[in-house]
């Protein structure tokens, strides 16, 4: 049965999750997040644990719990003037790090290094310090996509499911993988997806159909106008089922701008689906949201 009819729709239905990554990342992200959230104007974010504004978003999602909230599971530390590192405090992570003790800027570094054990302990953490916090997670991703393997082939997938089904946590893993065209990948990919896909069903862990989103950059002579038209294209060829759009709202702020290299971009995306002309292209298509919580509800009745 489709992921779509298990959630009690039909199978050409087209279902969409909105959710903001990267929160917790700073304050002027969860400004513009938790906007977003009590608006509805995205229907699902997700926590990066270790970064410094964590706690603050952790904690109004904890009064929130109506609001899906989930866990971006952080294993890489990008910009060269805010850094972070582990939250797992009770045993080695050396393999997660820098000299600094920083995670590595890039998931290439990760990949390369990270032992899986201290891979699992740190999941674990993460996890259990959103759930001290008060927060009840409704699912998981992944920051820069560290654990996929996408650069060296190495991948952490299996160890990411199986904290999942411990967790009841439903995850970022789509079971058809699209190009940035929205056509399906070739078939060595198509086929690599299919099977990961296929472990996360025997973990009971529930995962998407489909999973896009828009270049993190902006693009030379990229204006908010040519960016809309761009979203609204991407709604108006999404597949029937379940697919996920990725995105990464903050308030552009003095804050943002001292470490982040696009913040004119972050500020595009807080106002995206707030934009009458995008929310009037969701109606047109007949595009319904729905967020991760109903997802979670699926996989912890077993469904």
């Amino acid at each position: 049965m489709s992921l779509a009819k298990r959630l009690g729709y039909g199978d050409g239905d087209r279902l969409l999750i909105i959710n903001a990554d990267d929160y917790g990342l700073c304050h002027s992200s969860n400004q513009a997040i938790q906007q977003l959230l009590s608006g509805g104007a995205v229907s699902s974010a997700t926590l990066m644990l270790p970064c410094g504004w964590a706690r603050e978003a952790a904690l109004w999602s904890a009064r929130h719990p109506h609001l899906s909230v989930g866990i971006h599971f952080t294993f890489t530390s990008e910009w060269d003037n805010y850094r972070w590192g582990p939250v797992y405090r009770s045993g080695s992570t050396r393999s997660l790090v820098t000299s600094e003790g920083y995670f590595p800027k890039d998931a290439k570094t990760l990949e390369q290094q990270a032992d899986p054990s201290e891979v699992r302990a740190e999941l674990i953490a993460q996890v259990e310090m959103a759930l001290q916090l008060g927060m009840n997670p409704t699912h998981a991703d992944n920051h820069m996509g560290s654990l996929y393997g996408l650069q060296t082939g190495r991948d952490f997938i299996s160890i990411v499911l199986d904290v999942c089904a411990q967790y009841g946590l439903p995850f970022r893993l789509p079971r058809t993988l699209l190009l940035e065209s929205g056509q399906v990948a070739p078939p060595e990919l198509a086929e690599l997806a299919r099977l990961r896909a296929a472990e996360a069903d025997s973990k009971g862990v529930v995962v998407l159909d489909y999973l896009i989103g828009l270049p993190f950059a902006l693009g030379a002579g990229e204006t908010y106008e040519s960016f809309k038209g761009q979203m609204q294209a991407l709604l108006s060829s999404l597949h029937p089922g379940v697919t996920e759009l990725i995105i990464h709202p903050a308030e552009v702020t003095e804050e943002l701008r001292a470490f982040h290299r696009e913040p004119l971009k972050r500020g595009m995306e807080a106002e995206l689906f707030r934009d009458p002309d995008v929310q009037e292209t969701l109606r047109e298509q007949g595009i319904q949201l729905i967020h991760w919580g109903m997802l979670q509800g699926l996989q912890r009745a077993g469904g």
